[in-house]
This record gives structure tokens, sequence and C-alpha cells, in this order.
């Protein structure tokens, strides 16, 4: 029986999201909305902002429907352009800056995307993107010196902005800027909402295939707010604080980093890209209320030596999501925390792109080892047999299903897809289909165990990648690793453990011993690594987690 620490169901205002920040800026005008480097625009400003830009798109010609590519990292212009794209019914389509250019080219073309905005730091890739697009598109150039203080922004121009003052001209270009000047005197509409109109498109995390785009609506962006707030059972107010380095072009960024903070009067505290030193230093001078991030960024803090004495006590709540937390790495952290004076243990989520992020969370002060928590107000979980629809009992392993009001509309223009992971089940229900196996115990919380297309079939016995990573995650010289299934013909498929292992430790027989005895003392013999792999990197997603599916291609390509 699921026995949750908050209210299980919520009333979602039929809003814009616009709307629901206006709703902010009204109540706390002078309150910040969001900084970057210490330059502070307070709610009321962020509005004007807002509604500055989306004059300018209505002189740009852009309405109702249609789409506009934001193809930036986490700065104010990237802001400003997402809600005034809200406020006037457009859909921001959301992408990497660091895409390559086929990639923003395919991104372009399959939103039909009628501008896009960037940095003049993309400007080259992003021209060439537009270059060969399939339609006109209009490129809108921003700058970061523009927006930074008075002092980092003559460092900022020095370093790297005059190294692009001139800018491709792609037949249509325009700085920001002078784009901002053309809404001068021009009328808005009244926002509208409609429940099942697509606000935002993101992109599937999957690292190889073609990326599917995700429409998702201004009630799946708002609920998920909502849920968040409620589940994270702490005060979202003003006065408070997110460091918001979760890039705005991923679900976790743009869902819970920036909306569901802006949604409650806190402040955003922007970060471009993550490095380590420069979030440390972030963290010790603005004293945010709340972090979020993946496992790796939490792991690569703990060994930063400016935090190795610093005063963590301001920390209300740490949330992780993105990618799975092992039990080791997550005792690791929460004894960093205690000894630096937070009064707050890492909190691991779970969700993905499809239902916007988060859709369920561990509670506060609790724990049970492997679980990523409860689910989010109205959001219910449920498991099926893989490859079925028939409900599973408590304690089975299958596949992870959910639904909720935070569930996607569907893929762009992509119904066979859509159809497969949004199911109407006998009980009337639309739920997602995950691809990601787990189970539910007795009381509700939920187990997540890997990704289904993630098992290895090794002389005809499952092996889970997931389960090795832990293991080996756990030891103390390892940094991570990354377990795949390489192809053998007697066998079928043969486990391979990569691993990078953490400063000063070097690979040796005495190091592969001690991980191969670890594994055999939590696993069978046949889930044992055939081959282990010391690696001084492995490759990442745009999202920091470990590119698997590159490695496999990479072995895939090795000689019989």
């Amino acid at each position: 029986m699921l026995n949750t620490p908050y209210k299980r169901h919520l009333e979602y205002p039929q809003r814009t999201m616009f709307q629901m920040i206006e709703r902010i800026a009204q109540q706390y005008p002078d309150e910040p909305a969001y900084e970057l480097y210490g330059r502070k625009t307070t709610y009321a400003e962020f509005i004007r902002r807002i509604e500055r830009a989306a004059r300018a798109f209505l002189a740009m010609g852009i309405r109702r429907d249609d789409h506009v590519t934001i193809c930036m990292p986490n700065v104010p212009q990237a802001l400003d352009c997402f809600y005034a794209l809200n406020r006037i019914g457009a859909a921001a389509n959301m992408i990497h800056p660091q895409s390559a250019v086929r990639e923003i080219t395919f991104y372009l073309n399959i939103s039909g995307s009628r501008a896009i905005l960037t940095l003049d730091l993309f400007a080259e890739p992003v021209a060439q993107a537009v270059a060969a697009a399939d339609h006109p598109v209009t490129v809108l150039f921003a700058r970061m010196q523009d927006e930074l203080p008075p002092h980092l922004a003559a460092l900022y121009f020095l370093k790297a902005g005059r190294k692009h003052l001139r800018l491709p001209d792609t037949g249509h270009t325009l700085l920001w800027k002078q784009f901002l000047k053309k809404g001068t005197g021009r009328s808005l509409p009244d926002p509208l909402y409609e429940e099942n109109h697509t606000a935002a498109i993101l992109y599937s995390g999957g690292t190889s295939g073609i990326p599917k785009g995700i429409c998702l609506t201004d009630l799946n962006f708002n609920a998920c707010a909502m849920q968040a707030r409620e589940a994270i059972q702490e005060e979202f107010r003003t006065g408070l604080s997110m460091l918001a380095c979760m890039p705005v072009f991923h679900g976790f960024g743009l869902g819970i980093n920036i909306h569901a903070i802006l949604m409650h009067g806190p402040c955003c505290v922007l970060m471009p890209t993550f490095n380590a030193k420069s979030y440390a230093d972030i963290l010790i001078k603005r004293k945010p209320s709340f972090i979020a991030g993946v496992p790796t960024i939490f792991d690569a803090l703990m060994n930063i030596p400016a935090l190795a004495h610093a005063d963590l006590s301001f920390l209300k709540g740490v949330f992780c999501g993105g990618d799975s937390l092992s039990v080791e790495l997550k005792l690791k952290i929460d004894r960093f925390l205690k000894e630096h004076g937070a009064d707050v243990q890492i909190r691991e989520g779970y969700g993905l792109t499809e239902c916007v992020t988060a859709s369920c969370l561990t509670p506060k002060d609790t724990f049970r080892p492997g679980s990523i928590g409860l689910p989010f107000p109205d959001t219910v979980y449920a498991i099926v047999q893989p490859g079925t629809d028939d409900i599973m009992p408590d304690g089975a392993e299958g596949e992870i299903i959910l639904r909720g009001p935070t569930v996607m509309k569907g893929y762009l223009d992509n119904e066979e897809e859509t159809s497969h992971a949004l199911r109407r089940l006998p009980d009337g229900n639309i739920w997602l289909y995950t691809g990601d196996l787990g189970h539910i115990d007795e009381d509700g919380y939920l187990y997540f165990h890997q990704r289904i297309k993630r098992m290895i079939i090794t002389n005809g016995y499952n092996v889970y990648p997931g389960q090795l990573e832990n293991i080996i995650d756990g030891l103390p010289e390892v940094a991570y690793s990354c377990v795949i299934g390489v192809k053998d013909p007697r066998r079928m498929q043969r486990v391979r453990a990569y691993v990078v292992l953490r400063e000063p430790n070097r690979p040796s027989a005495e190091l592969e011993k001690k991980i191969i005895d670890a594994l055999r003392d939590n696993i069978a013999s046949y889930a044992l690594p055939k081959e282990l792999i010391f690696r001084e990197s492995l490759p990442k997603t745009l999202v920091g987690k470990v590119a698997y599916r590159l490695l496999e291609e990479e072995a895939a390509e090795e000689e019989p």
C-alpha cells in the first residue's frame, strides 16, 4: 500500500508557463528571478524582457504553433526566449549548443523551425547547419558579454568575445539586441492556454539511432513543477535559490532547475557550463539553497580541493537524477555533506524526458537501499511483463510504466513510436512505457534496475550491467565504470567492463584482481566480466551519462 508523506492529488491551474511566472512577478516584483555571475534580474524585469522578446518574435512573423530552435547554454537570453515563445503560443525546440552540424540541421528540419537562437560562440556550426536546412531559417546571435557584470564582461570580451565579432552571414542573420528593437510598439495578444498544445520540444537522449522529438505541454511542465515542490517537502519561496547547472535543453535542467524554481519564487543561479572548479566557487560564494545534478557532478565535487573545508550548512536540498546513483556513491555523498555541516542527504529521483523529467523521489530523511523513491502526486507506477501489457505483482521484475499529468503528448511526427510508448490499457488510462526494468515493493517504493535494451545474455543467462557497475563503482580506487555485452561466437555475448580510476591510482594486476574479487563476492560466476579494460576516460552523452552505446559500437567494429 502506498503511504506518502505528501498530498496524493493537486489541483493544476489552466495557465501557460508564462502565466505562472507572471503570477509570481505580480506578487514579488523586486525579488530576483535569476542571476548570472552575480548580475541579478528581478521578476518584474524578467517579465519585461520576456514581453519585449515576444513582441520582436511577432514582428518577425512568428505566430502561434510556429517552432523556434533554442541552441543555448544556461544564459539569460535562453530563458527570455523560451518564455517569450510561450507567451505568444509558439513552441521552443530545445537543442544542445555543442551539437554537430548535421544534428543541428536534423533538428531544424524535423521541427520546421523558422528561426534559431544561439550564442556567437557557436556561430560557425549553426551557420553551416542553417545552410544545409531544407527551408529558410533566421539566425539570432546573442552575446555572453551583454549579460555579464561590467568587470566580467570586459574580461570575457578580451578573452573570448572579440574572437566572434564578425558573424557569418546566413542571409537571415540578426544580433539578439538588434532583434529585440524590432518589436517596439507592437501589442501582444492575451496568453491562451490549451491543454494539448505543444509548448516545447525536447529530444530523447539516445546515443545512437535517430533522436525523437518529445512534445510537451504547458500542463506537463506546470504539473511537474507543482509535483516536485510537493514531493521535495521543502519550502520553495522567495529568498531561496537553486544552482542551475543542468542544461536548459534537458528535461531535468529546464523542468526542475529552471521552471519549477521560477514558478514558485526562488532565484535561479545560472551556470552556463559545468566545470568542477567553477561550480565549487559558485557554491561557496552564492550559497544556493538547492543543488541538483547527475551522479558524475556530485562525484567530482567531493574531490575538489576548494570544498575540502567548505561550510555547506546553507544547503536545504540535494537531488540526483539523470542516471543511476549507486548505493556506495550515495553513502559517500551523504558522509561528505554531513562532514561539511549540511543537515541533508542526497535524494535520488527517477524520470525521463517523456514525462518532462522526475516523476518520483526518495522521501526526505528516508532511504531504502536500491530504491529511487515514491511517485509524485497524481503519478501512478506499475510493472508489466516485458513485451506485454500484463501487470505484475509487487516485487516482480518487469518494465516500468507510469501515468499522470506530466506524460508527453507524443513524439514529433512519429505515430509509430508514439503508439509504442503510449498505450491505453483496460483501465481506460494512457500509460507511458519507459523501456526500463524495475520492481515495486509492497509499500509502493520504486526500484530501477536498468534499461531493458542493456540486458546482456551470455550462455542463456541474463546479466544486468547496472548491478556490476554499482559494485565496481563502490571501490575507493574507481571513479566510474561501464559494463557492456560483446558479441561472442560461443556465448552469444561476453561481459566486458571498462573502468576509469581515481587519481593517483594506476592500472595493475592487483587492482584488476580486487575488482574481480569484489564482483565474485556479489554476483554469479556466469556474470563475471571476461574482459576488464582500464581507460583514462569514457565517452559521455550530452547530459553527462556514460555513452554505453558508443562503447558497444566500438566493440562491434573489432576484429572477430
